[in-house]
Parts: structure tokens; sequence; C-alpha cells
């Protein structure tokens, strides 16, 4: 057999300025994330510089507006990006993720004035965001969220918890969901909270079995008034916002998913050319081989699905129920894709000498962050035969 390794991802990228973005993140990738992942995760270190140099780079902006500090590139483009990034450092790619969807409120539904003061620094400015929607007794039922909003004049003050919130304690501004009228849906109104904001504070970082260099904490608000010109959107679209925004971010947790399943493909290519047994690399070995063509062709089949539901928000199109099926498809591959990683590597896949282990711990909270994959089955399902029977 031909020693054969991993190879870089063919991608078709719409266009010249596109392929020079994904080359510079690539080289940003090999030096300044790839080199450092291992060490940096297991030392649960926060890469803040890396944020700074991926702002800096006009990485946190990529599909926005130019007028306000954006990249201006479609969502086929930013998806590979983050891909990238999370096959080098899932706490890196899915940080970005999260950030991007931290803006998306302000950038789809605030007024001119509130983006031309605010959208700047968040998008290129160096300021790192964070997403506050679930809480403690509401995750999939977002809906049933108890923070609390209420008015005072020009004045809202914000009472309760959050919790599992990405970038707790080190974001610089959070998007918050609170409740500002009655139960259900239509009492949700989003607002911007900068992370300095007094009465405002995070519990310890939540001790998790991967990512332990992404920080997710609780957030208590505790008589925190931000002003009315913080409030984004109508008061009760919030949770119109919400939904919005999480369509967008399901297809960045399908493509970091995706990055990371094609870290773990690579190190069992590289793995099985090498090793050798009964005189042979045991990548000759057809039980082996099968194995490597089925990761390849989940990892295939899910960057297919995610950029096809891309395409389809990059045309003003409806996509949610792709984004969905993108996001369910994508993760569970990641999971059977490092799964079987591990299996590849054999006792090796097993010790923290090797990535694979690492990649089968990140890949497991793929198929939980916002919303859980069997809530993406009931999206599905809703838009196939309508919602359910009450």
């Amino acid at each position: 057999m031909t020693d054969h390794g991993p190879q870089p991802v063919e991608r078709q990228l719409p266009t010249e300025e596109s392929r020079d973005l994904l080359a510079l993140v690539r080289d940003l990738v090999q030096r300044e994330i790839e080199p450092v992942a291992a060490e940096e995760e297991e030392a649960g270190r926060f890469p803040r510089e890396v944020f700074t140099l991926l702002s800096a780079s006009g990485l946190l902006a990529l599909p926005y507006a130019e007028e306000f500090g954006g990249g201006d590139q479609p969502y086929e483009v930013y998806l590979q990006v983050l891909e990238e990034l999370a096959a080098a450092r899932l706490t890196v790619g899915l940080g970005v993720s999260v950030h991007t969807l931290a803006c998306h409120a302000l950038a789809g539904f605030g007024t001119k004035e509130q983006q031309a003061e605010h959208l700047p620094g968040m998008l290129g400015g160096g300021l790192l965001g964070a997403y506050c929607l679930s809480e403690p007794s509401s995750g999939s039922d977002a809906a049933s969220l108890r923070t609390r909003a209420t008015r005072d004049g020009d004045t809202w003050t914000l009472e309760g918890t959050k919790a599992w919130i990405t970038h707790g304690g080190v974001a610089d501004f959070y998007t918050v969901l609170a409740r500002t009228g009655g139960e259900g849906a239509h009492g949700i109104t989003a607002f911007l909270v900068p992370g300095d904001t007094p009465g405002l504070s995070a519990a310890a970082p939540e001790r998790k079995m991967g990512m332990k260099g992404s920080p997710t904490s609780q957030l208590h608000f505790d008589g925190v008034r931000v002003p009315d010109a913080h409030r984004i959107g109508e008061e009760g679209q919030g949770f119109t916002i919400a939904l919005s925004a999480l369509d967008s971010g399901r297809l960045g947790i399908a493509a970091c998913a995706i990055g990371v399943a094609q870290a773990a493909l690579d190190e069992a290519l590289a793995f099985t050319a090498e090793r050798r047994q009964f005189g042979r690399p045991i990548a000759d070995f057809q039980g082996l081989r099968f194995m490597l063509a089925d990761m390849a062709t989940q990892i295939e089949a899910g960057r297919a699905l995610y950029l096809a539901a891309a395409r389809l928000r990059d045309a003003g199109l409806p996509f949610s129920r792709q984004a969905a099926m993108a996001k369910l498809f994508c993760t569970d591959a990641a999971m059977r894709v490092t799964v079987d990683a591990v299996q590849l590597l054999g006792g090796y896949g097993y010790t923290a000498d090797f990535p694979a282990e690492r990649y089968m711990r990140e890949a497991k909270v793929l198929q939980i962050v916002e919303g859980t994959n069997q809530i993406q089955r009931m999206v599905i399902a809703r838009h196939l035969a309508g919602p359910e029977s009450r």
C-alpha cells in the first residue's frame, strides 16, 4: 500500500476573495491555534488573545455588513471558516459561532443608531460577546424563561439567572432575553447588556468533560439596570429574535461538528498509515479501511447538508428546517466519527497523548448545545407534519 495520510479539505468557494480568506485562516490556525490546542485545553486556559487576533483580522465579523465593520461574507464562506477553526480547537470555533450569535439581534433588529454605536466595537473592536437565553429551569422550553426586566421610565432593571452561558464571566457584552410581559413567548424582550454593568456577576465555570478552555457559567442579574436604548427590537419581540438567531446559530454548530469530525478522521488516517501490525500498515486491513470510508462519507454528507442550508440563507429563502437537519445530522455524525477514531487508534486512542479522545469528548456537547438533537427532530417533524395535537 502507498502511504496516504490526511489531505487538506477540497473546498468549493464562490470567489477568489473567499479562497484567499480560507488560506489566511489556515495559516493563522497553523501558527496560533493548533500548536498549543491540546496543552491549553488540558490546562483549561481560555484563549482570549486568539479572539483578539481574530477580531483584528476581521474573523469575528464575517457574515455582517461592511457598513459597520463586518466582512460582508455569505454564510457559505463564514461556515467553512468556522469549520477550519473548530478542527484546530473547538473552543475557538464554537467561540466564534457564539460571538456571531450574540451580534445577531443587534445586527438584524437594532435601530440604525444602535448599530452605529455598538456594532463597530462588537465586530472589529476586540469585544467578545455571549448569548443569554437558557436558564436553570428553562432549557429546551425557552419560552418559559423567568429572568424579568421591569421598566421604570427610560431604564430597565433585570433580575434573574441565566445558565449554560458560553463566555460567561469573560464576555464584554451579553445579548439577554428577559420577560417583560406575561407568560409564554410573547412576553419576552431582548436587551444588550455590557459585561461590566453593576449587579451582573458570573458563577464559577462549570466543570465539563470537554471544551475545558471555554468557560460555561451561570450569570446572575441582581438589579442590573440598562437604559431603554439598550432594548433590541420591540417589547415582546424577543422570542422571535431568539428563534431567528438560533436558526443561524445551528448552522454554526453544524460546521463546528464537521470540523471536529474532520480533525478526528485526519488523526485516524495518519495513525493507520503509520501503525504497522502483522508486517504491514493497519490501514491495509479491510475492516479498518471500511471504517475510514464510512467516516469520510459522513463528513462529506454533513458538509454538503450545512452548505446547502447556508446557500438557502444567503439567497434569502426559508432555511429553518434545513438548519435543524444540518445541526442534527452533523453533530450525530461527529459523535460517530470521533468514537470510531478512538477505536482505530486502539489503546493510544484512549490516552491523552493523542487528540482522538479530546475530539470524542468535544463532539458530545455539540449534540446538546443550541437545541438538543431531540429538539431538532421535533422542529423537523413540525415542518413536515405540522404542530403536535394538543
